[in-house]
């Protein structure tokens, strides 16, 4: 199993969902669509929330005046790597509140770019992907010639 596939298995299932099985003859992003991105969005961000909250409470608890300078220093370290987790994260929910305001618009399922549907296996895998894979390849080739 890939990571991508583990990732979306976990998405779906921290939101308590199957992957979306479309019906024969059915409308792009009609309300079932929405409503299981939305169920899947909202649940992701109650995670966050979740963890950020439980990052400020393990920090609260765990902080220590150690004596010893490599038990301070290990302390610190992990801190603050836990502190870029949560800011990694922190935007994340940016990014997920702006797509939940898509679903509201209907823009939602549509490339940024070329306007083409991203399709419903890439948005259960990425729910905040506002870029056609074809389109989203182009720019990472683009970011690769430019050196970033």
């Amino acid at each position: 199993m890939t990571n991508t596939t583990k990732a979306t298995l976990s998405l779906l299932a921290l939101a308590g969902v199957s992957p979306y099985k479309e019906k024969k003859g059915e409308e792009y992003m009609n309300e079932n669509q929405i409503a299981h991105f939305r169920k899947i969005l909202e649940a992701w961000h109650t995670q966050i929330v979740d963890e950020a909250s439980r990052t400020v409470s393990h920090m609260q608890d765990e902080a220590a005046n150690f004596p010893d300078p490599a038990d301070r220093a290990t302390q610190e370290e992990e801190f603050s790597l836990e502190l870029r987790a949560r800011d990694r994260e922190r935007k994340l929910m940016k990014k997920i509140e702006s797509t939940l305001k898509k679903l509201d618009t209907e823009d939602f399922g549509y490339c940024d770019s070329c306007g083409v549907e991203i399709g419903i296996r890439r948005l259960e895998a990425r729910p905040t992907a506002d870029l056609c894979i074809d389109c989203k390849t182009l720019a990472e080739v683009r970011e690769k010639q430019m050196g970033f």
